[in-house]
């Protein structure tokens, strides 16, 4: 074998070796929960729970999880005589892994009480770590609109941003992926309903250490 035809085959192996591991990378069946390593682009207007779910899928699918039906854990109140979806209730039954295949809750029960999740396990679909409190820029805000338990918030204050359709003026209810603050108080402990956000607009979000992100569980 001459050696051009040697390197020739040498090179193709490499080649193929590293479009292998490329896929391997990019293929995550197994992954059932990740926070979205980006927002939406309009603020907390996820087009609702049915366009919140499709970004979700979006990302499941480039990630090579497509294998699952994906759901935004997401809370929204009664409007318009539509009644409210509490977010506990959308996420399937457990246990969830993320992008690297750690539990990070066995159960709808732990994953509301004793759970694995923490700034090293809650990352993106493409197995990244989300920069928290004390990192530039602060991105631990997740959209929730739920209280710890992962019910929705009854009332007359706007903890949805308007059942995820505004981009301007209201609120949502935010968690801590890296259930971290600025004190000790528990509710700068949680993944799910740390705080209000100051609006609903992207400007609004990135004010307190966010961008409109979501948790993503696959429900099946």
């Amino acid at each position: 074998m001459s050696r051009s035809k040697l390197a020739f085959l040498l090179a193709a192996a490499a080649a193929a070796a590293v479009l292998a591991a490329c896929g391997t990378m990019m293929t995550r069946p197994d992954m059932t929960f990740f926070v979205s390593s980006t927002g939406s682009g309009k603020g907390a207007d996820l087009g609702g729970l049915a366009g919140a779910d499709r970004f979700c899928a979006s990302l499941a699918t480039a990630a090579g999880a497509s294998n699952h039906t994906w759901h935004a854990y997401l809370s929204t109140v009664p409007s318009g005589g539509t009644p409210g979806v509490n977010a506990r209730d959308r996420i399937g039954p457990g246990p969830w892994r993320n992008a690297k295949g750690v539990v990070i809750a066995q159960n709808v029960t732990e994953l509301h009480g004793v759970n694995n999740l923490n700034k090293q396990t809650v990352l993106t679909e493409k197995g990244d770590v989300v920069n928290g409190f004390g990192d530039t820029p602060n991105m631990h805000d997740i959209l929730t609109g739920s209280q710890p338990d992962g019910t929705a918030i009854a009332g007359n204050v706007d903890t949805t941003c308007g059942n995820w359709t505004k981009s301007g003026e209201g609120a949502a209810m935010l968690g801590h992926s890296d259930r971290t603050g600025p004190d000790d108080r528990a509710s700068s402990k949680s993944w799910n309903s740390a705080h209000q956000s100051r609006g609903c607009s992207i400007e609004a979000l990135k004010a307190t250490g966010g961008d409109g992100r979501l948790y993503c569980f696959a429900s099946n």
